[in-house]
């Protein structure tokens, strides 16, 4: 029987002898890569905490002490270790555990995650209201990445705590890469502080002096290096930016040396006010090709858990990826036109902005996990002749919003968002569901709103956005493959505001935008043989609507169905009422879109069940309607 066998929640973990916790730690990764290789997750990033993540429960009282984890990439471990090893084998599958630390699932996930930069703020906000109740014991933990660490808002909130007597921890997870390899000044900056060489000589000189040249760790080398980090908040005020923000700074330390770890933890817990260690990790520690491309094994696919390699499923025969075709697209429109560039924040592969940054390297830029910076960095190279095309995957594009009214609509300047993941996305789940964007783009003045049905439609539209030099334009498409294998063809420019009606019929017409489309269209041809004949319209374009042909299926079509792979509240369906009730119609209007609450994680076929997008549930919904 294993050490791990015998754990199941942090008051087990506390029972180890401090020597056995590195066995702990080698049976922890293993465990996670064997449940990883078969059920897909994020695996690199939980890899590189694990020796931090038995050193924190082991240590810190959780979960009365609070840890928050940013993003919650890394928490798989923790979510081990706190009740859910048993259940570890749903992890992000339909009605089982999240892959993302989620309050309503268990206690010791303090605060819920999956978007980047917020730990900080949240435990700021958890530990001045400890305070406030008297209770100054408390400890209060985030643990944060370096490509996190570069988001604006983690810098607000480290502008805040610093200057506070709140009683928490900043751990900065530091292993040089986020999804992509982490860029900007912060990245630098932490580099300079690992590779100094004065610093790390030092630090040799005194390691071959207390392992007396074996360079073997002991209990000298653990002793001291414990309490070097403990001296060092001390004597190097104003020696990083962190002290320089008000916080006690201690390290680099080595985040794979549990043992060193506790005693760090131990240390820290008798220092009172704003803290930060600085850990030094291997994203993917413990499989060599997931440490060896870190990127790939991000979140890799089903893999060979001995191996590490990855388990093909593609087939060549199959359409593109959508990501794909936007990236050859803007490739080949960059090509003819020294304007073209690309922006994206931290998503350079997963978006395949990689295809043109390979070509021109000089017109693409990465700019970190920074949303808003990305949305008005845009805004400045389109007003000085630049034609933009800013790629953010939906769900993020909410922390943008204010950039998009203020820099970008307001000046009425041409950037193009193309909102990648649109739509559900799957295993993700709620935080990362791309369920919100047409409704607050389209409330924009000036903003084009488009989704396309297939790739040749979506080439086609960013030709026409590219074409486009008056207005913001927005292109809103969904995670992985579409339909249509040759979409290869000839640019065509795309008259804005124009639907394409795909199929005449009577007494229904279905108005779908986006891919969604293309099961209406299979719904159709199966409701021949019960001689139901629905129109079928592809609006193209929410924004601006094609006003003409919504007039004239106002007048021949008693009933109007919209189909939208966005919230009800807001969308398609909003605008088409709003167009029926302005025009005196008085079209029964009914809607297939997302319901008004937040939809959980799953495979896409079980989701688009549970929430009517399925063929089955189409096809019930127009049969219902026709009687």
């Amino acid at each position: 029987m294993s050490i791990l066998d015998n754990i199941n929640y942090p008051s087990d973990l506390k029972k180890l002898k401090r020597e056995e916790l590195p066995v702990l730690c080698e049976e922890l990764r293993n465990f996670i890569i064997t449940n990883t290789a078969e059920n897909p997750g994020h695996l690199g990033a939980s890899l590189g905490t694990v020796e931090l993540t038995v050193a924190l429960h082991y240590v810190f009282n959780t979960p009365d002490d609070q840890i928050v984890w940013d993003v919650g990439h890394q928490a798989y471990g923790h979510k081990i270790l706190t009740g859910r090893k048993e259940r570890f084998h749903t992890n992000r599958k339909y009605q089982g555990i999240s892959g993302f630390p989620k309050s309503s699932e268990s206690v010791f996930d303090a605060f819920g995650a999956g978007h980047s930069s917020t730990s900080v703020s949240a435990v700021l906000g958890m530990a001045i209201a400890s305070e406030l109740r008297g209770n100054m014991e408390r400890n209060h933990i985030a643990v944060i990445g370096d490509g996190a660490m570069g988001g604006g808002m983690a810098f607000e909130a480290m502008n805040q705590a610093g200057i506070s007597n709140a009683n928490v921890l900043i751990i900065l997870n530091d292993n040089k890469i986020s999804i992509d390899d982490s860029v900007g000044g912060v990245s630098k900056h932490l580099l300079n502080i690992t590779s100094s060489p004065a610093y790390n000589r030092f630090k040799n000189k005194l390691w071959n002096f207390f392992t007396l040249n074996t360079h073997r760790a002991n209990w000298l080398t653990r002793f001291f290096s414990g309490l070097g980090n403990v001296v060092k908040g001390f004597l190097l005020s104003g020696s990083n930016m962190f002290q320089s923000l008000g916080f006690r700074y201690f390290g680099p330390a080595n985040g794979h040396d549990v043992i060193q770890l506790v005693d760090v933890f131990t240390s820290l817990k008798k220092i009172s006010g704003p803290k930060l260690l600085h850990l030094v990790t291997v994203k993917g520690k413990g499989l060599r090709m997931a440490e060896q491309d870190q990127t790939t094994y991000h979140a890799p696919g089903r893999f060979n858990p001995d191996t590490g390699e990855i388990i093909l499923e593609s087939n060549p025969d199959e359409p593109p990826k959508y990501q794909t075709v936007f990236g050859e697209t803007i490739l080949e429109l960059a090509k003819n036109d020294p304007k073209v560039v690309g922006i994206t924040p931290a998503m350079m592969t997963g978006c395949s902005l990689t295809i043109m940054r390979d070509v021109f390297p000089d017109r693409v830029f990465d700019v970190g996990i920074a949303e808003q910076h990305a949305v008005t960095f845009s805004a400045g190279l389109a007003k000085s002749g630049a034609i933009p095309f800013c790629n953010i995957y939906s769900s993020f594009m909410q922390r943008g919003y204010d950039q998009v009214v203020h820099d970008v609509a307001l000046q009425n300047l041409p950037v193009i968002f193309c909102l990648d993941r649109a739509g559900l996305v799957g295993e993700d789940g709620a935080t990362h569901h791309g369920a919100y964007d047409l409704a607050f783009m389209r409330s924009i003045p000036g903003m084009i709103i488009t989704s396309p049905i297939n790739e040749k439609i979506f080439r086609n539209l960013l030709y026409t956005a590219y074409l486009n030099h008056y207005n913001p334009f927005t292109i809103r498409y969904p995670r992985g493959k579409g339909t249509t294998i040759n979409w290869r063809t000839p640019f065509e420019k795309m008259e804005i505001g124009k639907a394409n009606m795909l199929k005449k019929g009577e007494k229904i017409a279905i108005l779908s935008l986006g891919p969604l489309g293309n099961i209406v269209s299979q719904v159709l041809v199966e409701l021949e043989s019960e001689n139901i004949r629905p129109a079928h319209i592809d609006m193209v374009f929410l924004k601006p609507l094609d006003e003409e042909l919504l007039h004239e299926v106002a007048k021949e079509y008693p009933v109007i169905v919209t189909v939208e792979e966005g919230c009800e509240k807001g969308g398609l369906f909003s605008a088409v009422s709003e167009f029926l009730q302005i025009n005196g119609y008085k079209n029964s209007a009914h809607a297939i879109a997302l319901p008004d609450r937040f939809i959980e994680h799953g495979d896409i076929n079980s989701l688009y069940k549970e929430v009517g997008f399925d063929s089955e549930s189409m096809k019930a919904c127009i049969q219902k309607l026709m009687r």
